[in-house]
C-alpha cells in the first residue's frame, strides 16, 4: 500500500500524498526529520530500527501536526497521533475460510458501540453464538473509521483506514472476524466513499486535490475521483477497500451512498473498485460487495452467462422496505408518499423483479425518472429489509418498526421477508422487537455539536406535531451521552415476553430458510419471475430449472386458502394471524 506506515524488516516506510504542502515533517522515534519531495505531491520516508507500536505525526508547513490520513489506528482519537501496526503479528487461525455462497446470506447490522453493553468488538465477539444459532450468516459492521469523539453512526469517520478506538484495537477486530468465521459467519463492513466527517479531516489542507468543486452533495465539495490529479484520490479509496478485506480477512463490503459519487470517468471509480477486488482477492475467496444506490442502476449488478457477479454482488432494496413498511404502517408522507398507490402489486414487482421503479416517474422526487429495468437479475442480487440503521435512525425518536405497526400485522409480514428468495438483512434486535429506540448520536466539539443539535431538530419542523416547539425541542440531543445508552440493546430483556415471541418466530423462520428455501436459490432461473397482484391478493411465482415453481400466496384476510392442494406446502399461516400468508413448491 502506498499510503500509510509499511512496517519492513529493518525499519518502518511512510508515505503521505500532501499535494498542498510547502514542507512536511514526520515527528518520529523522539525527533523530527523533514521529508523530502518524492515527486507528484508524495512525501516518503524510512524509519530505521523502529517498529509496530510507534506513535507519530506530521508537521505540515512547520505549522500545523497532523495524523497520517491512512493511519491504521489512532489512539488519542482524530487530532492525535498515529500508530504504525504491523497486520502480520496477528495469529490468524481462520486459514481454511474460503468464505460462503452470497444465495446462502442473511445480513445482521450492527452498531458496535450500541450492540453490547461493552460497546466493543469484543462485545460482538462474546455474543456470535447467538447470532449464528438466531440462523444469521453473516454480520455487517456499521462504519468503523475513526470519528471525532467517543460515540458516532461511524458515517462521520475521516480517517478511514483506522478501527475507531473506542471499539478495540485493530486486533481486537481481527480476532472478531476470526472468531466470526470459526462461527461460519461472514463479516461485511461499511465503508464510506462519498465524504469525510465535518470534524478531524486534515486533506482540505494538505491534499486539497481531494476535493472539487465541479460537483456537489449534501456535505457540499465533492470527493474529486475524475479530475486531472484523482489518481492518488481513486488509489487512496481502492486500497481502502482492499485493506479490509486483506489485512482483516473481511468477506465484503456494503459502499454507502453511492449515488453521492459522481464521476464522469469512464471506467468510473466504483466499476474500477470492483475489479480490483475481483481481481485480486476475489479470486481466492467468496468477496461480497453490496451497494446502497438511490438511482436504482441495475447495471451495476450484472452477472455473466455462468451467474456470477462482474461487479457488485447486490444492492439494498429501498423499494422493498418503502412499500412494505407502507402496508404495515399506512404511512404515506415523504418517500412513502411513492408506494401508496396499489402496493401490493409494487411489493410483488420487488418480490419478482427487483426494484419497483425502474425506470418510471418518481412523484415524490418532482416526477424524475428512477431506476433502470432489474426483472432480469437473480434474487439474490437484492438486499431486503423492514428495518435498518436509517430507516430507525432517522426518525425523530429512533422508533423501531415493532412500535409503529400492529403485532399482528408484522407477525403476518415476517414470513413474506424472510422466506423470498432475496437475500434478508436484519437490524439488530430486530428479531426479539427490542424497545430501546436507535437514535442518531455523535460526539462533536463546541459549535458544531451545538450545530448539529439545532439542525436535526430543525430537519423535522415541517412535519406535525414537530412544528410544536416544545415537541421539536424534545427530539433526543445527539452529542448527549444518554442518547446513545438509550439506543443500547437490552439482552436482558429476551427472555420476557413478548421479546421472547418474537425471536422464537425469527428463529423458526430462519430455520426454515435454511432448510427449505436456499437449497432452491440456486435453481431458480433469472428473469422468469411472475407476479399478479389485486387489492386484497397478490401471488408471486419463481421457476425452477427442473421444472418446478416457489409458490408465494399472501391474502389481506385470515382464513383464505390460497395455493395448489397438491403442492409441497413449506409455509402457512397460524389461525391468529392476521394475513393468510402460504408458501409452497410445485408446478408452474
Amino acid at each position: 500500500m502506498p499510503f500509510g506506515a509499511t512496517v519492513t524488516s529493518d525499519g518502518v516506510d511512510f508515505g503521505l500524498w500532501a499535494p498542498s504542502a510547502r514542507t512536511v515533517e514526520i515527528e518520529v522515534d523522539g525527533g523530527i526529520v523533514s521529508l523530502n519531495a518524492a515527486g507528484a505531491g508524495w512525501y516518503r520516508h524510512h524509519a530505521p530500527h523502529v517498529g509496530g507500536g510507534t506513535r507519530y505525526r506530521y508537521r505540515i508547513d512547520g505549522e500545523l501536526y497532523v495524523p497520517d490520513p491512512a493511519s491504521r489506528v489512532n489512539p488519542d482519537d482524530v487530532h492525535g497521533a498515529s500508530l504504525v501496526v504491523d497486520p502480520r503479528a496477528f495469529a490468524w487461525t481462520d486459514g481454511g475460510w474460503r468464505g460462503r455462497p452470497w444465495h446462502e446470506a442473511v445480513v445482521y447490522e450492527l452498531h458496535v458501540g450500541t450492540f453490547s453493553p461493552e460497546g466493543t468488538f469484543a462485545g460482538v465477539q462474546a455474543r456470535l453464538d447467538y447470532l449464528a444459532d438466531l440462523g444469521v450468516t453473516a454480520i455487517e459492521l456499521m462504519p468503523l473509521a475513526d470519528f471525532p469523539g467517543k460515540r458516532n453512526w461511524g458515517y462521520d469517520g475521516v480517517l478511514p483506514f483506522a478501527p475507531d478506538a473506542s471499539y478495540g484495537t485493530p486486533d481486537d477486530l481481527r480476532s472478531l472476524i476470526d472468531a466470526a468465521h470459526a462461527c461460519n459467519l461472514m463479516v461485511l463492513v461499511d465503508v464510506v466513499y462519498n465524504h469525510f466527517g465535518p470534524e478531524g479531516n486534515y486533506l482540505h489542507r494538505i491534499a486539497q486535490p481531494f476535493f472539487t468543486d465541479r460537483h456537489k452533495t449534501p456535505w457540499g465539495a465533492a470527493i474529486d475521483f475524475d479530475g486531472g490529479a484523482s489518481r492518488p484520490v481513486r488509489d487512496f479509496f481502492v486500497h481502502n477497500a482492499l485493506y479490509w478485506i486483506e489485512e482483516f480477512h473481511a468477506d465484503g463490503l456494503r459502499l454507502d451512498a453511492v449515488h453521492a459519487i459522481v464521476d464522469d470517468s469512464s471506467p468510473d471509480f466504483l466499476t474500477e473498485l470492483a475489479l480490483r477486488v475481483r481481481e485480486g482477492p476475489g479470486r481466492e475467496r467468496e468477496i461480497h460487495l453490496v451497494l446502497e444506490n438511490d438511482r436504482n442502476d441495475a447495471h451495476r449488478l450484472a452477472r455473466n452467462d455462468r451467474g456470477v457477479p462482474v461487479a457488485y454482488t447486490a444492492q439494498w432494496n429501498d423499494d422493498f422496505h418503502h412499500v412494505a413498511h407502507h402496508l404495515l404502517t399506512e404511512e404515506h408522507h415523504g418517500y412513502y408518499a411513492d408506494y401508496a398507490q396499489g402496493p401490493l402489486a409494487l411489493l410483488g414487482r420487488c418480490l419478482a423483479e427487483g426494484f419497483a421503479f425502474q425506470g418510471e416517474a418518481s412523484p415524490y422526487r418532482k416526477h424524475e425518472r428512477r431506476g433502470e429495468p432489474s426483472a432480469h437479475l437473480p434474487p439474490d442480487a437484492f438486499v431486503n429489509f423492514l428495518q435498518n440503521h436509517d430507516q430507525v435512525g432517522n426518525r425523530a425518536f429512533g422508533e423501531r418498526l415493532h412500535a409503529l405497526a400492529q403485532p399482528a400485522l408484522v407477525r403476518s409480514f415476517l414470513p413474506i421477508f424472510l422466506l423470498a428468495p432475496s437475500i434478508p438483512l436484519l437490524f439488530m434486535g430486530e428479531e426479539f422487537a427490542a424497545d430501546s429506540p436507535f437514535l442518531f448520536f455523535a460526539d462533536f466539539g463546541g459549535d458544531l455539536a451545538t450545530a448539529v443539535r439545532d439542525g436535526r431538530r430543525a430537519e423535522f419542523a415541517g412535519f406535525p406535531p414537530f412544528d410544536d416547539e416544545a415537541r421539536a425541542n424534545s427530539i433526543p440531543d445527539p452529542g448527549a451521552e444518554s442518547t446513545l445508552a438509550q439506543s443500547r440493546l437490552r439482552w436482558d430483556s429476551i427472555a420476557r415476553e413478548p421479546h421472547a415471541m418474537w425471536l422464537r418466530l425469527y428463529r423458526e423462520l430462519l430455520a426454515i430458510r435454511a432448510e427449505r428455501i436456499v437449497p432452491l436459490l440456486d435453481a431458480i432461473v433469472a428473469g422468469e419471475a411472475q407476479y399478479h397482484a389485486g387489492e386484497q391478493a397478490l401471488d408471486v411465482m419463481w421457476r425452477m430449472r427442473d421444472g418446478r415453481a416457489l409458490h408465494l400466496a399472501v391474502r389481506l384476510m385470515p382464513d383464505a386458502p390460497p395455493g395448489h392442494a397438491r403442492d409441497d406446502v413449506i409455509w402457512k399461516s397460524r389461525p391468529d394471524d392476521a394475513w393468510t400468508v402460504r408458501w409452497s413448491v410445485g408446478h408452474d
